[in-house]
């Protein structure tokens, strides 16, 4: 019995050191000319004319914005606080989960017609776009994404402590995924966008503490 607690507080132990993700240790995808990792944040220069998108009501498939990420399994809760220096229709930068081009969620602020909106594009083959107007302009926003079996939970905050759900989406389970932060700037010739408090926490497989709950006896 001792080994057994023993070895679960090794296994809570290990997990709770993933809970905040070293920058320096990820990876680009579509890597913009202009980056810079300093105080625990990323600054980039987005890539002018980028973006993420798959056929629907355009009729065209792009997929070269900038993604900065690491790749998880099972299911996990990210976050991440961003500031954009916002210019142009559509530019737009949060968090994407990603199983491939195919395959993929990207959620957080985009400037559409002069003002800020709340943004999620999730794409299974084709994709679709949901959004939330905001009538002020917040100087930074949180977006935190909950992973559990085959949904995401998308949420914004303006202080990290009330989060409001903004969308629930498919993904794949089972799968690892790509997690991390994209900025595109589809129609404009870039923008200034700053990460920063970005975390990754792992959680319990939910189909697992089922059969727990079945099988304690």
């Amino acid at each position: 019995m001792k080994k057994i607690i023993l070895s679960s507080i090794i296994l809570l132990n290990l997990f709770s050191g993933l809970k905040a993700q070293s920058l320096e240790k990820m990876t680009w995808f579509n890597e913009p000319s202009q980056w810079e990792i300093k105080d625990k944040k990323l600054f980039m220069n987005v890539t002018p004319q980028s973006d993420y998108w798959r056929i629907s009501h355009y009729g065209f498939t792009v997929d070269d914005a900038p993604f900065y990420y690491s790749t998880y399994g099972g299911e996990f809760e990210t976050k991440v606080k961003i500031t954009g220096d916002y210019k142009a229709r559509f530019d737009q930068m949060g968090l994407m989960l990603r199983i491939d081009e195919q395959n993929y969620i990207k959620a957080g602020v985009e400037f559409v017609d002069g003002k800020f909106n709340l943004s999620t594009v999730v794409t299974h083959k084709t994709s679709d776009w949901s959004v939330i107007v905001l009538e002020k302009t917040p100087p930074f926003v949180w977006i935190k994404a909950v992973r559990r079996l085959d949904a995401v939970e998308i949420f914004y905050s303006f202080d990290d402590k009330d989060y409001v759900m903004m969308r629930n989406a498919y993904l794949q389970d089972n799968t690892p995924v790509q997690v991390g932060f994209m900025a595109a700037s589809p129609d404009g010739n870039g923008f200034k966008a700053t990460f920063e408090n970005f975390s990754v926490k792992h959680l319990p497989d939910q189909r697992r503490l089922e059969w727990l709950k079945k099988n304690q006896n």
